[in-house]
């Protein structure tokens, strides 16, 4: 009687053993998935600023930010329109076009030499359009000049900038003689009226996804 109580506490005393030990290990698994799930948590928050900016990089580059600001201010010109710009002309990818526009800003040598006869510069040549920052100069300068011309009207700018101002003169001549008012989808060259709308897209996605890039 005696011998078989004494192998029942030894069997009670053995089965709280491995309970408090089965107890450990639960614990342990517990606290080892929760650093797992903490861990892997940390590392996406600190991946995903990092991929967000690869994006960017890749879909909707930056580049020369401080230049742009620059000739932004200069010619009182919205920084993100001008990025814009460059983001439809070239992706910041600077060459010449096969019809001989140069740089970031796809600038003809015609319309640049008028550009620097216009703002009285005597040392240009059209070979300082491969140089950016010459480049986004000119650009925003002709950017400027068209806004003046068509009185402040963005979407007349920015087709004149890509089909020419003789046309865009006609079209808007055309549309008042009609009595409408020209809107981006009265624009008649199916590649000038894409260009428009893809620099005006691209223009609020720079003012959100750079602002303190282009406004800082």
């Amino acid at each position: 009687m005696t011998v078989t109580a004494s192998a029942r506490r030894r069997t009670s005393r053995s089965s709280a053993a491995a309970r408090r030990r089965a107890a450990v290990r639960r614990r342990r698994r517990t606290v080892f998935g929760v650093t797992v799930v903490t861990a892997a948590i940390v590392a996406l928050l600190v991946a995903l600023p990092l991929a967000k900016r690869a994006v960017n990089a890749l879909g909707l580059p930056l580049q020369y930010s401080s230049v742009i600001r620059h000739q932004a201010s200069a010619k009182h010109l919205d920084p993100a329109l001008v990025a814009a710009v460059i983001y439809a002309e070239t992706k910041f990818d600077s060459r010449t076009s096969p019809a001989g526009a140069v740089g970031l800003m796809q600038l003809m040598p015609e319309t640049a030499t008028f550009l620097a006869k216009r703002s009285g510069a005597t040392t240009f040549t059209t070979a300082d359009l491969s140089t950016p920052a010459v480049n986004i100069a000119y650009g925003s300068y002709y950017l400027r000049y068209l806004l003046n011309v068509y009185h402040g009207n963005t979407v007349l700018a920015l087709a004149a900038y890509n089909g020419g101002e003789t046309n865009v003169d006609n079209w808007v001549r055309s549309a008042h003689a009609d009595g409408q008012r020209f809107r981006v989808g009265d624009i008649p060259f199916p590649e000038t009226r894409a260009y428009v709308q893809r620099v005006l897209t691209a223009r609020g996605e720079y003012r959100k996804t750079y602002r303190s890039a282009l406004y800082g």
